[in-house]
């Protein structure tokens, strides 16, 4: 029972995890995208001191935002449980660490930014710029296409939603750092696979029991 209880709350930890997720990289990604600016003329830029705090912010933010991802992932995985498809799930994993590692290499990269003394880096913004909507949209387009693929599979995802997965895997994938603020659509994506989770399972939570 008590084993049982747990497996049911899992939903509810995913759906939560992935809310937490999407506002806070949402949020991170709008700040750099103002406080970095990535146009024509950013080499000569310089980073106010309201830049620099927007920036500083976004860097307090994303290791939250990886902690929950982290979470949301590990509960995505739990309901799967042993009739995972190994080459599938591998995939699934591997993408949403490697996602993780790279967010987190990309904050560091932004960190020089408030080393600079009031200069924009453009290297610094460069290599952040690389590792955000280059390799970590990347890695999330892999993410969004195998839970898609894991959901539909399963049946446990609507049609609609598995189709919007899709596309936006492919939106990640191919557009990339092509298309500004595209980066925008994996915590979207997130944000809707979450609300579907917390308003979809709710029903089987309050599901009475029934006795063998």
């Amino acid at each position: 029972m008590e084993r049982k209880h747990k497996r049911l709350a899992t939903p509810w930890a995913a759906g939560v995890a992935g809310a937490v997720f999407a506002i806070l990289m949402a949020t991170a990604i709008v700040l750099v995208r103002i406080a970095l600016p990535d146009g024509v003329n950013a080499d000569e830029a310089t980073v106010d001191a309201g830049q620099r705090s927007a920036v500083r912010t976004a860097l307090e933010l994303i290791p939250f935002a990886g902690i929950a991802f982290l979470w949301f992932m590990g509960a995505l995985r739990e309901q799967v449980g042993e009739r995972e498809d190994k080459f599938v799930s591998t995939v699934f994993l591997g993408s949403g660490l490697v996602f993780v590692a790279t967010l987190f290499g990309a904050a560091a990269a932004a960190s020089s930014v408030l080393d600079e003394g009031g200069q924009g880096s453009s290297f610094g913004r460069d290599v952040t710029y690389a590792l955000l909507t280059t390799y970590a949209m990347r890695m999330a387009a892999v993410f969004v296409i195998t839970t898609s693929t894991i959901g539909h599979r399963f049946g446990v995802l609507p049609r609609p939603l598995t189709v919007i997965g899709y596309l936006a895997g492919l939106t990640l994938l191919v557009v990339g750092a092509n298309v500004p603020w595209s980066e925008l659509v994996f915590p979207a994506w997130v944000l809707a696979l979450s609300l579907n989770i917390l308003w979809g399972r709710h029903p089987a939570v309050s599901r009475p029991a029934t006795s063998t």
